[in-house]
């Protein structure tokens, strides 16, 4: 077997835009777009760069997490629809993104998720993060505020430095303790072996501890991320699905009601138990999606989370079904 270092990935580097002249240019044009009003024009002739820059710098600025909008209304959402999901899967919170066909569903999910879990995490606070696509694009959003406010992200799963890497957290001053395995490997022996190997160990004890936590819902479809990851195989997804699944947490597939199921896939995981998610105070699952709604139905009905961000067209059917 390899050596669990071996499994590492390198240190993240920052974007390369991101330098300090291009991130003094951004925060120059946030500065005097959104505080002092001017128009793109204005700004323009102040930095003496053209009008397409100014949009473009301050584009950079909303991708990369330097600029955060937060619209500070008790109406941030879809009110009535986020108070009915309270109300009918028993949750803690809930958030709903307004509808827009025409704009993609995840950044949108992505920036509501980053924007709830930045008003309640604390500082010095800890995020245990899953794996997915949610979550990843949740963190690239989160990024610029985990220095500033001192807060660390662990992992949940292997695999999460997959999508980490690039966010410059990861490192030895960086923010994030990972569990250094893939998500899923090859036996169940190892995988037992590297739970219990201490660095590994030591991550899902921290996970574990944590206040607060992000995590995506996996659709049983060929095109889910563990799919795409390599992580499974379709012919193995349509198994899945034919002994009830209809969905996944953290590796770990669960049927109509969230009752985990017995596959041989769940001894190959490198993550935390659904057991052990549910202790865990505050789970926010940010998912949406019309193919996302059985998935979804069952995280709640089994408890999986007590948190959902989600959009309007999917918060509408979920409550319909649950009637």
């Amino acid at each position: 077997m390899p050596p669990v270092s071996a499994l590492q990935d390198a240190d993240a580097t920052a974007d390369p835009f991101l330098n300090d002249a291009n991130t003094e240019r951004i925060t120059r044009a946030a500065w005097l777009y959104y505080n002092d009003g001017l128009t793109q024009n204005r700004i323009a002739d102040i930095l003496g760069i053209s009008r397409i820059k100014v949009s473009r710098l301050l584009e950079k600025g909303r991708q990369s997490g330097l600029i955060e909008l937060r619209i500070n209304s008790p109406y941030d959402g879809c009110i009535n629809l986020q108070r009915e999901l309270v109300s009918a899967f028993g949750l803690a919170d809930a958030r709903v993104v307004p509808d827009a066909p025409d704009l993609p569903v995840a950044p949108r999910i992505g920036r509501a998720a980053a924007s709830f879990l930045i008003q309640k995490l604390q500082p010095n606070d800890l995020l245990g993060v899953g794996w997915g696509e949610a979550s990843s694009i949740t963190v690239r959003y989160m990024a610029p505020v985990f220095p500033t406010s001192n807060i660390s992200m662990v992992s949940l799963t292997g695999g999460v430095s997959a999508y980490i890497g690039d966010t410059f957290l990861y490192g030895p001053r960086g923010n994030a303790h990972l569990i250094p395995t893939p998500l899923k490997v090859s036996t169940p022996e190892l995988a037992e072996m590297l739970r219990r190997e201490p660095y590994v160990r030591h991550v899902l004890d921290i996970a574990a501890t944590a206040r607060m936590a992000l995590i995506g819902v996996g659709a049983v479809a060929s095109s889910a991320t563990l799919v795409r990851y390599g992580y499974c195989s379709q012919a193995e997804i349509e198994l899945f699905a034919r002994r009830g699944a209809v969905g996944d947490v953290l590796g770990y597939f669960y049927d109509e009601n969230g009752r985990i199921l017995d596959l041989d896939l769940h001894r190959h995981v490198v993550a935390l138990s659904p057991e052990e998610l549910r202790k865990i105070p505050n789970v926010a699952a940010a998912a949406a999606g019309t193919a996302k709604v059985e998935s979804i139905l069952g995280l709640l009905r089994g408890k999986l989370a007590n948190i959902l961000i989600t959009d309007e067209i999917t918060a509408r059917e979920l409550l319909r079904r649950e009637k």
